[in-house]
């Protein structure tokens, strides 16, 4: 089997639309999270959000294609673009037949099937735009980028609810491996940002209503957790195979090294209180790689900021490396960007590249009454630096979907050329936590 690294990376999120903002904004604790402002959202019983700012389709996309796609669609084509760029890559039609697009969504275009639905409603069958469902079909967001892109090579959308784009990755590099593609642009992309997708999440009592402090709703871990923070965005990587990308001089940021994904077959939106599932799929992950537990240096836990969540993470993490001590430090990055839904597994497999590059651990803010079902080294308040070498970074879903990557260093990431291409924020504002 062929090794994959990870030559591009392409982000569009609450607290940054580039690498760099994204990294920055994680060191200085820069939240994305505020009041919901894309729909009408006084009667909603939550009013916070992660939203997207300064993004302009019209810069990734032909106007006329701005106007035929959804908003999410539209975050996936600039990602992918953008990390096409940082891997200084240019898909000639020799390389197109060997690119593989792999995108997933939880939830699709539902701004444009909430708008047909009204339109239907309101003006009748006859007023339905033509371009509804190819909207809002969740594959889209694949099919758009290899247009754009001019992509041949195999194309599908993962899905599997707040595990899609870690799924995404995943198959891509067991693609790649297997030698039925050379290069894939892999992630996920969510725009769930609309009044009955909110009021849906709300009545589960999955969401913060936290209205008064949306920069703080998100707490991961914190004994005072009270839901996730909804948002939207998109993160793709470009993956290659080890000797294509050296072979072109790629930059290589990172080698994806391992990959699990499983079921708990317990409940559609509770986790197993014991972690089972998740603790399968770090197994897998972990066997894949061929390493031990000792060998994972950090962990970007999926950490949702719901009560259920963070605690049968915390007690599958526990079990999986053999008590609390062996635990190595934990921490979710939520607590900035939100929950990105089918994108948060792609954003947060990004934000791992972007910790082994730059030898830091993000932390995890808000996090300031410990809470004595999460009692483990969630790395608070503060970036750390560490020695990393393996870092695994988890994605779990409704349903009881489970996907694990393990991301190991490159020798190359380590170069000084490296670093300077993606943030020179890197060695600021550290402190140990």
């Amino acid at each position: 089997m062929r090794r994959v690294v990870v030559t591009g990376i392409g982000m569009i999120t609450p607290i940054g639309n580039d690498p760099t903002a994204v990294w920055r904004a994680l060191m200085d604790g820069h939240s994305g999270t505020s009041r919901l402002t894309r729909v009408p959202a006084d009667d909603l019983p939550s009013r916070i959000a992660g939203e997207v700012r300064g993004f302009e389709p019209e810069q990734y996309l032909p106007t006329k294609e701005v106007r035929r796609t959804d908003r999410f669609v539209q975050f996936a084509v600039a990602a992918a673009r953008e990390a096409l760029v940082a891997a200084r890559l240019d898909l000639t039609p020799g390389l197109a037949e060997r690119t593989a697009v792999l995108i997933g969504s939880a939830l699709g275009g539902v701004e444009t099937f909430e708008a047909g639905v009204e339109t239907l409603r309101t003006r009748g069958a006859g007023k339905v735009s033509p371009f509804l469902i190819p909207m809002f079909l969740a594959d889209m967001a694949g099919g758009v980028t290899a247009i754009q892109i001019g992509a041949t090579g195999p194309n599908f959308a993962t899905l599997s609810a707040c595990a899609s784009g870690a799924n995404a990755i995943g198959e891509a590099a067991r693609m790649i491996r297997d030698g039925r593609a050379d290069i894939a642009l892999a992630g996920g992309s969510e725009a769930p940002l609309t009044r009955t997708v909110v009021a849906g999440f709300a009545a589960l009592q999955a969401l913060s209503r936290r209205n008064d402090e949306p920069e703080t709703a998100s707490r991961p871990f914190d004994r005072t957790r009270d839901g996730f923070v909804i948002a939207e965005g998109a993160a793709i990587l470009v993956l290659e195979a080890e000797d294509f990308a050296r072979e072109r001089g790629a930059p290589i940021l990172a080698e994806v090294v391992g990959y699990g994904t499983t079921a708990d077959a317990h409940h559609i939106v509770q986790p197993c209180a014991d972690g089972r599932g998740a603790v399968a799929a770090m197994r897998q992950a972990l066997d894949d790689a061929r390493l031990s537990t000792k060998d994972i240096d950090y962990i970007n836990a999926h950490g949702t900021s719901t009560p259920l969540n963070d605690a049968a993470e915390t007690a599958a993490l526990k079990q999986f490396f053999g008590g609390r001590q062996a635990v190595p430090p934990v921490s979710s990055t939520k607590a900035l960007t939100g929950h990105l839904l089918g994108a948060a597994g792609a954003l947060e497999a990004a934000i791992s590249v972007l910790a082994l590059m730059h030898q830091i651990i993000p932390p995890t803010w808000h996090l300031s009454e410990p809470d004595p079902d999460c009692d483990l080294d969630y790395v608070p308040n503060a970036p750390r630096k560490e020695r990393l070498r393996y870092v695994m970074s988890n994605a779990f879903g409704f349903g009881g979907h489970n996907a694990v990557l393990i991301f190991g260093q490159y020798p190359s990431s380590e170069s000084p050329s490296s670093r300077q291409s993606w943030s020179s924020h890197s060695s600021t504002n550290v402190g140990s936590s």
